[in-house]
């Protein structure tokens, strides 16, 4: 389904690998291209005349473009369609939806691809304007950016096999084999003993959920966000159980101290969720893969 809504946003900027992480571990190859037939994307009204006293804002206004960091590799999610050279998914309509609230229209668009390990360099030397892409907030990181939101609350699940009912949460794990990526926090919560599951460390999701189709492990264990993007591109194979046993709230990273910029980010968020466009935007991505939209909670954090 691809549906279209008035117009969107924009970006400009140093070019920097994908190898995207999720929660601390690479994420990797995406694996199977996403159906052309299945990708969402919407256009939203672009602000005229739009005034905020951001430095950051300021640089874009007057270059004409923004730059936006997203991930590439996370089916429904930010992914890079390698034959188009076009991105998609529930992060880049987010990012879209700010850009457009800031004033820029779809041509002015340049979304660039942001190596996780990175992401707080690119940020703090300017090299994107702010960034969209499973980024976590949390105390280590504000030292060195800012964060608008949460717009979504991740958290670490599990994703099966659609005809598997023996496993319904983490307490269902003993003697299980669960798939992660090496190093990746999720791994590191599923090790523990209380769990009783038996891992299986590789380099990128794409390999666990091939693991996973072919039967040789139970279940894969990322950000549930992740997951409902493997699951959406499978439909009536993968499933997400729907029991996140961690916490991790995705929000926009962007300049630290950019005070200014980070509140007109956090309007813009919430106008999104207000006008429905946040809840299209979810179902026409990661609601692909069956899981129940959830609203966020407005209104959003200001500091």
């Amino acid at each position: 389904m691809r549906m279209r809504k008035t117009a969107a946003a924009g970006a400009m900027v140093l070019a920097l690998a994908a190898t995207a992480t999720a929660c601390g571990g690479q994420s990797g190859s995406a694996g199977d291209k996403q159906p052309g037939s299945d990708v969402y994307s919407a256009d939203y009204t672009v602000a005229k005349d739009v005034k905020v006293d951001s430095p950051t804002l300021q640089k874009a206004q007057k270059a004409g473009k923004i730059t936006i960091g997203v991930k590439a590799d996370q089916p429904f999610l930010g992914f890079k369609d390698p034959a188009t050279n076009t991105y998609s998914g529930f992060d880049i309509e987010i990012a879209k939806m700010i850009a457009a609230d800031l004033g820029f229209s779809a041509k002015q668009i340049n979304f660039q691809t942001v190596d996780s390990n990175v992401r707080e360099t690119a940020i703090s030397k300017g090299q994107v304007d702010y960034y969209v892409g499973t980024y976590t907030i949390n105390d280590e990181r504000k030292k060195q950016v800012s964060f608008a939101g949460p717009y979504y609350t991740a958290g670490a699940d599990l994703l099966v096999r659609q005809d598997d009912k023996a496993i319904t949460g983490p307490d269902t794990l003993q003697g299980k084999k669960v798939c992660s990526i090496v190093g990746s926090t999720p791994l590191q919560e599923i090790k523990k003993k209380k769990y009783g599951a038996v891992t299986n460390e590789q380099a990128k999701y794409s390999d666990c959920v091939k693991y996973l189709l072919d039967g040789t492990v139970d279940a894969v264990t990322t950000d549930d966000a992740i997951l409902k993007g493997y699951a959406a591109q499978r439909p009536g194979k993968l499933r997400v159980v729907g029991k996140a046993f961690t916490k991790e709230p995705y929000g926009v990273g962007l300049a630290k101290d950019d005070k200014a910029l980070r509140d007109a980010i956090t309007t813009a968020l919430e106008n999104h969720i207000k006008n429905g466009d946040y809840k299209k935007a979810y179902q026409g991505t990661l609601g692909k893969s069956g899981s129940a939209y959830v609203a966020p909670e407005t209104p959003l954090p200001r500091y």
